[in-house]
């Protein structure tokens, strides 16, 4: 078979630039760099920065040495500007805009778009080059499979996150079986393609795949979803690392390599936070049992509070501790609470802030929220160090959290969150839920605390309540 053009791969190594080797290791070394600073919220911005510089470079790298290599101008040069500044203008427009609440989202987005180019180049690659070469031929059907799956996968995360479709799981009939099913077929399929590489296996492998990655989603929901972001952006960075192998491209190849093993390794994590195998995350919808519980909400009483109330419960305490959930981040309600903290600590009341791992809808989201106020970094304390001090602590503040305090994951073995490492914040002497509605958690189950006589619920917009919250304890 004769290649319809020669792939960087199958060139020597030693024809390459050295100015090229050097840029990719500088590159290189930025992505690493850019992965050590998002480790922690106080060097999170600057690991941005240095990823996006090391993108900047390899791309830079490709679009120059490929005149080079080439001997003359870039194919298609208007097309490949076009299609940069366009890419370049949503970008841009799309993280100025989007609200810290839709970040999870975008995440999930854009990370479906890398999967999906992966996919795409794979396919491009097949079709444009007959390749003897058994490793790259697997390469390629590898990308396509995994590529794909993030791709439709990611999609439909987006879809749950932005509740353009209900977050609970979806189980449709035989849906276990239709899933293994679809993914033997799948398998069977690459494995063919690689025997007998034609245009109509390819197709089928495509659809399959794409289908695969919808039914590997559907039947996820709730506080799940975070955990599955993290495994879909582990798949993206395989895929491009497999991308990269095909391509003969060192740095598709690094940074795939590091998205992918970070990826997997915070989903590992994640999992473990969550008190149960990944296994479960993905598939215990089909084997879930349906809730006993009859009681709706609203037949059962629940103690409000007003503003003046929360107030002089925070105002007299010794010790009160924060847990800070999505619908802080709703109400953009964080400055406010730096402020009310500041103010109980300028009385000598000892607080801290409660970070669960999974709060909000992605790993460190209210670590990334809270930051944005300048929230000291000392103050906020993780599940395993707080947990401890909950039957000391005289006012437990819920802004927004009900998943991550919902003592159903410890007592309920039909709920869904069951197994899930909770904020223990129903040992606290008190309790304030800070609610819009009784409208359950993100999961769909009611909080047994929220019925607990020592709980007060303060009802409204978290942003108005605190307020509220605050001027009352100034006059206290």
């Amino acid at each position: 078979m004769t290649p319809t053009f020669i792939r960087l791969s199958e060139q020597s190594a030693t024809i390459t630039p050295t100015w090229v080797r050097l840029a990719e290791l500088l590159a290189a070394v930025l992505f690493i760099l850019a992965l050590k600073g998002l480790s922690s919220p106080k060097t999170a911005r600057r690991g941005n920065l240095l990823g996006a510089a090391g993108a900047a470079i390899a791309t830079a790298v490709v679009f120059f040495y490929g005149q080079e290599y080439y001997g003359g101008p870039v194919k298609h040069l208007p097309q490949i500007l076009i299609a940069i500044a366009i890419g370049s203008i949503i970008g841009w427009v799309a993280a100025r805009r989007v609200q810290m609440t839709q970040m999870p989202q975008m995440v999930a987005l854009f990370n479906g778009v890398g999967g999906g180019a992966a996919a795409v180049i794979s396919v491009i690659e097949f079709l444009a080059v007959e390749s003897e070469s058994i490793p790259i031929l697997t390469a390629t059907i590898f990308t396509v499979v995994v590529g794909s799956v993030s791709f439709t996968g990611s999609l439909l995360t987006f879809a749950k996150l932005q509740e353009l479709m209900t977050s609970r799981p979806v189980v449709i009939p035989l849906g276990r079986f239709i899933t293994i099913g679809v993914a033997v077929a799948t398998v069977a399929t690459a494995v063919l393609l690689i025997v007998n590489p034609t245009n109509t296996l390819l197709w089928l492998l495509l659809g399959l795949s794409l289908v695969l990655g919808i039914l590997l989603v559907l039947p996820v929901g709730g506080a799940d979803v975070p955990i599955v972001i993290s495994l879909l952006n582990a798949f993206t960075g395989l895929s491009v690392a497999a991308s990269g192998y095909v391509l003969g491209n060192v740095l598709l190849i690094v940074a795939g390599t590091l998205v992918g093993a970070s990826g997997t390794l915070l989903t590992r994590m994640m999992a473990q936070a969550m008190g149960r195998p990944l296994t479960n995350t993905l598939f215990g919808a089909f084997t879930a049992k349906a809730s006993t519980s009859t009681a709706s909400a609203e037949d059962r009483p629940v103690k409000s509070a007003s503003p003046e109330d929360v107030a002089i419960m925070l105002g007299y305490a010794r010790k009160v501790i924060i847990v800070p959930g999505y619908g802080l981040a709703v109400a953009q309600a964080q400055n406010t609470i730096r402020e009310l903290v500041e103010l109980l600590v300028a009385k000598g009341i000892e607080v801290d802030y409660a970070i669960h791992p999974v709060a909000g809808r992605m790993p460190g989201h209210m670590n990334v929220l809270l930051a944005e106020a300048n929230v000291p970094y000392e103050q906020l304390k993780e599940m395993d160090e707080i947990n401890p001090e909950f039957p000391s602590t005289d006012v437990a503040l819920v802004v927004g959290a009900n998943d991550v305090v919902n003592p159903a994951a410890r007592d309920d073995k039909t709920a869904p969150i069951y197994g899930m490492p909770i904020l223990n914040v129903d040992q606290a002497q008190q309790v304030v839920f800070l609610k819009r509605s009784m409208r359950p958690g993100f999961a769909g189950i009611e909080n047994e605390v929220l019925f607990d006589p020592k709980t007060s619920l303060l009802f409204g917009d978290a942003k108005d309540s605190l307020t509220k919250v605050v001027n009352s304890l100034k006059t206290l």
